[in-house]
């Protein structure tokens, strides 16, 4: 069944055998966290995938975040360790750009070992644009 998890997993035993209910996780985090909230008085709504492409327009956390950045007709700006195959998808569905943070070739394992400067460093590039706007 849609939503059960990775081959019927967890979710498909316990709607079979007991009376629970399927929520995405998402909404689960969203709600718990109180987004709508701490992104009512924002001007501009940062989230973040390992990987974005086409799977990503298809509910994961990007998605959930920027549905509720919408709500209040803010800009969403998603970064990533790196895109993927129709990343553009996600322009679809609430994303207004996407940024990949590797700044060159590299190795997996060497991604995830500079990751911290990488976005770091991703961050400030965009905020530095984001500057260029309000001028």
């Amino acid at each position: 069944r849609e939503g059960a998890g990775a081959a019927g997993g967890m979710g498909a035993a316990l709607l079979g055998y007991t009376p629970a209910r399927l929520q995405p996780g998402i909404e689960i985090v969203l709600e718990t966290v109180k987004l709508a909230q701490h992104v009512a008085d924002a001007d501009i709504v940062f989230t973040g995938e390992g990987r974005i492409d086409h799977q990503t327009a298809h509910g994961k956390t990007p998605m959930g975040v920027a549905k509720v950045a919408k709500q209040f007709d803010l800009p969403v700006i998603a970064l990533a360790g790196c895109v993927g195959d129709n990343y553009q998808a996600v322009y679809e569905c609430g994303i207004d750009a996407v940024f990949a943070c590797v700044p060159r070739a590299m190795s997996l394992s060497e991604a995830m070992k500079e990751a911290d400067v990488n976005v770091a460093n991703l961050a400030e590039n965009v905020a530095r644009m984001w500057q260029i706007k309000s001028h």
